[in-house]
């Protein structure tokens, strides 16, 4: 009796275990929509807004969602399209086109994905069209129901939209958004992408057709294309964009390349980007150090190997003089031997520079010996600042590459 039950409970076992298998791999595997939004609430609050626009009330819109790969993109595409077909006068009436760029390499093929997803095979048929609109349009019109002014929502989604806009001519784009702006039948037009830099950056760069040597134009926009290609150029954009998204910051890189245009260099290469981006990443208080004397160089070593010994904790002024004394005795240089209130108004200007800070506000009776104070570099900073400064003493160096205080 007892091993029937056994079995039995083995049994129940197994179909749950499949059970928890099946929902687990659908949600990684296929980005569930059943999961929950985290950090994404106001963009989804938006997206939802306007395909119930397009489902309800047969108002074209158009979006375009960007985001690093992984960022959670088809997931709230997913969760959108999810509730828009839980509403009951929508789920019978939209219809959904989904087209990838990695799999609709041109328009021809992304219109025959159009036709087959809106099972119009049958009424296409063998219909010969003058033009990739007119398929488009006569495509649309049978999706026409009863009289003209009442027609199937169609809900785009585009993904690796970057792909579809290297498409000869931007047919299929220019058609959707073009029957989007019109008052033709209502569609909504997602695209989703996480390579827009690219396209900014040509934009940004390329000359206008109304420029007046329409010789020069031709040329600088050509070195405009091959810069987009040129594989160092796009890690540098890729960097910056992982710093910023920002459109500021991204005409900040541009302006700093083009201040290097001249007559003698009259067109803009991938070094001027990366010098460029070199200036615009570069640490502002770094640059401070490389001002700083070979004392306050000292100081700032000596808080760096206090951090390191108690953890950052705070110090105060006599610790890192002790800490500096040490490296003195060792070393025996009369050169770094300063007198103690020399070294006092060294520390005090650092926290004038505000590399330093106190932890709490200054008392007027409080000795400023023993005010507890916080380094606000860290040491890849400290180390980066020492390899660039000029003229650094060797034992100096040496001393800030050590992983213990000197004893």
């Amino acid at each position: 009796m007892n091993s029937r039950k056994s079995k039995s409970n083995n049994l129940i076992h197994a179909e749950y275990l499949s059970q928890v298998q099946r929902i687990l791999r659908e949600r990684f595997c296929h980005q569930s929509p059943h999961s929950n939004l985290f950090g994404v609430q106001v963009q989804y609050k938006h997206l939802i807004e306007l395909l119930k626009r397009t489902a309800i009330y047969g108002e074209s819109n158009s979006v375009l969602i960007i985001g690093p790969r992984g960022s959670g993109k088809t997931m709230i595409i997913n969760h959108a399209l999810k509730e828009l077909m839980e509403i009951e006068e929508v789920s019978a009436n939209i219809l959904q086109v989904h087209l990838n760029g990695l799999l609709q390499i041109n328009d021809n093929i992304a219109l025959k994905e159009i036709t087959r997803q809106l099972n119009l095979e049958n009424v296409v048929g063998d219909k010969v069209f003058g033009s990739f609109a007119e398929n488009l349009s006569f495509i649309l019109e049978a999706l026409k129901k009863g009289d003209r002014t009442s027609s199937c929502p169609v809900i785009f989604i585009l993904d690796e939209f970057d792909l579809f806009a290297h498409h000869k001519n931007q047919t299929l784009l220019y058609n959707l958004f073009d029957i989007s702006q019109s008052a033709q039948n209502p569609i909504a037009v997602i695209g989703l992408t996480c390579r827009l830099y690219l396209k900014i950056f040509k934009e940004q760069l390329s000359l206008p057709a109304e420029f007046p040597d329409k010789l020069f134009a031709e040329k600088w926009n050509e070195s405009v294309q091959c810069l987009s290609e040129d594989i160092s150029v796009r890690e540098v954009l890729q960097k910056h964009f992982n710093v910023s998204k920002n459109l500021r910051s991204l005409h900040m890189l541009l302006m700093l390349a083009l201040s290097r245009i001249t007559t003698s260099h009259p067109f803009l290469t991938a070094a001027d980007l990366m010098e460029a981006n070199q200036l615009c990443s570069m640490d502002s208080k770094a640059n401070i150090v490389h001002g700083l004397s070979v004392l306050e160089i000292c100081l700032i070593i000596a808080m760096k190997h206090l951090n390191d010994i108690y953890e950052e904790e705070p110090f105060n002024f006599q610790m890192v003089y002790n800490e500096f004394q040490k490296f003195v005795q060792r070393k025996a240089h009369s050169v770094y031997n300063f007198e103690k209130p020399i070294v006092m108004k060294a520390f005090e200007h650092l926290q004038q520079l505000e590399l330093i800070r106190p932890m709490e506000r200054t008392s007027i009776n409080a000795q400023r010996e023993y005010q507890l104070m916080k380094l606000l570099l860290d040491n890849t900073q400290i180390m980066n600042a020492l390899q660039k400064y000029p003229n650094c003493p060797t034992d100096v160096r040496q001393w800030a590459t050590s992983s213990l205080s000197w004893l």
